[in-house]
């Protein structure tokens, strides 16, 4: 996602061509601001058990297209995206999404940043230091 808005941001200011290579977008994964999580690990330690494993996430998979979609409809240039085989990976995991139930059980956490106000924050981030 960092990388997608870098490279958003130094098309905007000029400084590369309107052109995002990309390898699968169909992948689905679990996004999480670090703002949620690091509530989430401060919560695990205040109210979590020594030793045992919980799984810390939003629980809800999002394309990577669906990332980059939203990501470009906060620029108003238009951007080609390029698909490169060479960014294909063959180990590529299809759906990765979390089950945070038995956290949530434990410490009453879920995220709270909406996926959209993470990725304009991250453009927002790079737009001033590129």
């Amino acid at each position: 996602t960092s990388n997608f808005a870098r490279q958003i941001a130094l098309i905007e200011k000029g400084k590369k061509e309107p052109v995002i290579e990309v390898g699968n977008l169909n992948a689905r994964r679990d996004f999480t601001d670090v703002r949620d999580m690091v509530k989430a690990y401060w919560l695990a330690l205040e109210k979590g058990e020594p030793g045992e494993v919980y799984n810390i996430g939003s629980g809800r998979a999002v394309t990577i297209r669906e990332m980059l979609d939203i990501l470009l409809s906060f620029t108003d240039l238009d951007i080609e995206i390029r698909p490169v085989p060479e960014r294909m990976r063959p180990s590529d995991v299809e759906l990765l999404v979390c089950d945070c139930g038995k956290f949530r059980a434990i410490t009453g956490w879920k995220p709270e940043i909406p996926l959209e106000k993470t990725l304009q924050d991250t453009l927002d981030y790079w737009r001033a230091r590129v």
